[in-house]
């Protein structure tokens, strides 16, 4: 089975695209859902990001309130890895696991912080989704309601556009309608199937 990896800044359109592929039948693992299944309440990771962080990141449920941790660990560097070091190991070892069992002519790795958690070589292909900026902004702030002074220094906090295109093997461009996203998936779609080595749909019929 083909491992396609799917990335891209915050705001571009990742999870438009995976439902695209999903639509099509591949099969989808989200680093992100992962993730937040992995810090609730009771799980190890939830224990040692607690124990690092302290209660003060624990909502009235005391579930990790999210945007508090965010916050907390933003401006931080060394915060930030340090929740990386108990967050993402675990993300990929689940990865690691759950692919194999996945039955398709390609699957869908959904992990938006590929390149920088160093987590390539879980694919085969590298496919990054990208907008301009002004576009990631206005996406990012009508769902989130965070500030655009807010949001640029997440954008900014990433790599950059060029170096995650520079590593890329595709490339999804969401500057436009879905039209047009979706017809750069459909022919993505094809190939992924032609380098698994899936036979080829036949040639709709009208």
């Amino acid at each position: 089975m083909l491992r396609v990896a799917l990335t891209g800044g915050i705001g571009s359109g990742k999870s438009t695209v995976a439902r695209m592929f999903a639509a099509h039948g591949a099969p989808v693992v989200d680093a992100d859902e992962i993730a937040h299944r992995l810090v609730q309440r009771g799980q190890p990771a939830y224990l040692e990001i607690v124990e690092a962080f302290g209660t003060e990141i624990l909502g009235a449920d005391g579930e990790i309130d999210r945007p508090r941790l965010s916050g907390r660990i933003f401006d931080s560097a060394d915060e930030r890895r340090r929740l990386e070091a108990i967050v993402h190991p675990r993300v990929r070892h689940e990865i690691v696991e759950r692919v194999p069992a996945l039955h398709a002519p390609y699957c869908i790795i959904v992990v938006p912080l590929l390149i920088e958690a160093g987590m390539q070589d879980l694919a085969d292909r590298i496919l990054v989704v990208d907008c301009n900026e002004q576009q990631q902004i206005e996406r990012v702030r009508k769902r989130s309601g965070l500030s655009e002074d807010r949001i640029r220094r997440i954008v900014a906090a990433q790599i950059s556009s060029s170096e995650r295109r520079s590593l890329a093997d595709d490339v999804i461009i969401n500057d436009a309608d879905l039209v047009q996203v979706q017809a750069q998936v459909d022919r993505l779609h094809e190939l992924y199937r032609a380098l698994s080595g899936a036979e080829p749909h036949p040639p709709a019929t009208r």
